[in-house]
């Protein structure tokens, strides 16, 4: 038997048998996903084989990179995309570890701002550079046309989105 035959077929393979309809939007949805998920799945390998380190706990250091004043849990949380109790657990680690601190919020004695420290802002600086080289090792093989088509239709594809999100409102 052959290795192909052996090979699973992945859902973008699979939905090539599927009756018509829909199915080159599906199969885009599909590639995407795969690429997406490929490329997050390596991210997460080299953290942890590189740094020991999580790809949400490098999120919340560049989060807090991007916002030298620090920020609010909930701040946080709306750019992460995540609850606020899942950054209150990834905070208090990293402030054991002193790669963040937390402050008083300068007008609201209720809020708490998240900082990186000095060591913080070294350890991200460190992960971020190996990061900046893994992501250009992935996409390597695209020449410089490739990849801006690419990010020109990727933007098409995002306007799409909005548009079939927010029906009315302009992308």
């Amino acid at each position: 038997m052959s290795d192909e035959l052996l090979a699973p077929l992945d859902a973008e393979t699979a939905l090539a048998d599927a009756p018509p309809g829909h199915k080159d939007e599906l199969r885009l949805w599909l590639r995407l996903l795969t690429c997406t998920t490929m490329i997050e799945a390596e991210i997460r390998r080299r953290l942890r084989e590189s740094f020991d380190t999580t790809l949400p706990r490098f999120d919340l250091l560049a989060q807090l990179e991007r916002a030298p004043e620090g920020m609010t849990l909930g701040e946080i949380s709306k750019r992460m995309m995540v609850s606020n109790g899942n950054v209150t657990g990834l905070a208090t680690r990293l402030a054991e570890e002193g790669l963040i601190e937390r402050r008083p919020h300068e007008t609201d004695r209720r809020a708490t701002l998240l900082a990186l420290t000095a060591r913080g802002r070294r350890e991200f600086n460190r992960q971020s550079r190996a990061h900046e080289e893994w992501i250009a090792e992935f996409f390597g093989d695209l020449s410089g046309a490739d990849r801006q088509a690419l990010m020109r239709l990727l933007a098409r594809t995002k306007a799409s989105l909005r548009k079939a999100i927010t029906p009315g409102e302009e992308a």
